[in-house]
């Protein structure tokens, strides 16, 4: 058996992940181990100080490197604000959100161009967030209807999710991004339940998209690169 570099601290949720949400293990073309934090809702950590879960995180992150993970990521993009902080406790490289992204991206876009992020949640998607991976703090931010089919099948947690308007919401917000505001070369998806509709926003917006899927693959080759 395979032992897996990458360890995945999962939200502690039962709502469906189709491929290409980070929480399906045919997402990914290498091993992944996959723990629940316990309390970890994505209530908790979206719309509330995930910081509190501190201690839970740290727990079973160092379970997984106990494990045999050499490098740890997280399945929520608002967990960058414990970003500084996990890492050191972790003791392990640490990629705590697609957040982290944001800077690599500008700089390879030409001058004048700026990255946009889709998110879950605008309103809880503050400076501290961006700021904690080193982003700009005023990255321009478009967020799904709190109301909507993406949003109310994670925050409530539910058994069954409608895909197709998930996709139709993802489009929508994508379009109003690039639209309405002036200069947007790239997009970031924030959530990792945002990354299979990704080629759905990029074609849409005729922008590169980058999600969780873009990240974990770049974050594993360095940890496990190829022989050749």
């Amino acid at each position: 058996m395979t032992r897996a570099a990458v360890g995945i601290l999962m939200l502690e949720t039962n709502f469906p992940r189709p491929p290409g949400d980070i929480g399906h293990e045919g997402t990914w073309d290498f091993p992944v181990l996959m723990r629940k934090v316990g309390r970890a809702s994505a209530r908790k950590v979206v719309l509330d100080d995930p910081r509190d879960l501190f201690d839970d995180f740290v727990k079973v992150g160092r379970a997984l490197v106990a494990e045999g993970c050499i490098g740890l990521t997280t399945s929520c993009g608002f967990l960058s604000l414990m970003q500084a902080e996990l890492k050191e406790a972790i003791g392990v490289p640490f990629a705590s959100s697609p957040l982290m992204q944001l800077p690599m991206i500008e700089a390879l876009l030409p001058n004048g161009q700026y990255a946009g992020v889709l998110t879950i949640s605008k309103e809880s998607l503050s400076a501290a967030h961006l700021c904690a991976v080193g982003a700009r703090p005023d990255t321009d931010v478009t967020g799904l209807p709190r109301d909507g089919a993406f949003a109310s099948a994670i925050f409530q947690d539910l058994p069954s999710m409608d895909f197709e308007a998930c996709r139709r919401e993802m489009i929508e917000a994508g379009k109003t991004l690039v639209e309405t505001t002036e200069n947007i070369g790239a997009i970031v998806l924030e959530c990792t339940n945002m990354a299979p509709y990704a080629e759905d926003v990029s074609k849409a917006t005729g922008r590169p998209v980058y999600s969780v899927v873009s990240f974990l693959n770049w974050f594993h080759a360095g940890l496990a690169p190829p022989r050749f």
